[in-house]
């Protein structure tokens, strides 16, 4: 077991590497009157390869954070092998001006991957696993193998953050959006590594229940 853990020497050198994942534009704008954020995804440029081509899938999901819980989350188009790709794609959240000041949007950049035909194909592509392994096994062990062994799935490939309790140009932005409301406010963001507090929110439910310490976010009733 010693061989296989690292050191802690190279662990921490590993955590602290800062990793080239590129970089994202994209605007906010906020309508006070309507309580209506809107974040218009760009471009993207220099993202970092998560594809064995040398390209990858990406495509950007737009969470709504309250205190790290995810209220809602919306994703644009996907584009096919590029680490440049252009969106120009509008998302819109529903936040009264009263909740602006408790949310906060994690914007990730994630690479799509699924099960392509020659994926499902491996056992009959790949020598080493062996014909005499293939031919004892059902079709329903085949597919699972093939499932096990596949490397794609949907990874992120890099993140950044908008909102009061953001650092930096995160919170920067968020700050002139509000000092310039039905302005779009246009900035470049690095992205970053996902961190574990950005984590704790994965997988939790997309609405929070009347004990929750943040409101869900609702437009404003209609005159």
């Amino acid at each position: 077991w010693g061989a296989v853990c690292p050191s802690s020497a190279l662990l921490s050198a590993s955590l602290q590497e800062s990793v080239d994942l590129g970089e994202i534009m994209f605007s906010l704008c906020y309508l006070p009157t309507a309580g209506r954020l809107t974040l218009t995804v760009i471009k993207c440029r220099n993202l970092k390869a998560m594809d064995i081509t040398g390209y990858s899938d990406p495509y950007v999901k737009v969470s709504l954070l309250c205190d790290g819980r995810r209220l809602k989350k919306k994703k644009t188009t996907i584009k096919k092998n590029t680490l440049n790709p252009v969106y120009n794609e509008a998302i819109i959240f529903d936040i009264p001006p009263e909740n602006m000041d408790q949310v906060s949007l994690l914007i990730s950049v994630m690479d799509y991957d699924r099960a392509q035909r020659s994926e499902l194909d491996l056992l009959g592509r790949v020598p080493d696993l062996g014909a005499s392994l293939s031919e004892s096994m059902s079709g329903l062990q085949r597919w699972a193998l093939c499932f096990s062994l596949r490397v794609g799935h949907n990874e992120i490939i890099g993140v950044c953050r908008v909102g009061i309790s953001a650092e930096g140009l995160g919170r920067d932005h968020w700050n002139e959006m509000l000092a310039y409301p039905r302005k779009p406010i246009a900035h470049w963001h690095s992205l970053v590594e996902v961190k574990k507090s950005f984590k704790e929110w994965q997988g939790r439910a997309a609405s929070f229940d009347s004990e929750s310490s943040c409101p869900s976010p609702k437009p404003p009733p209609t005159p």
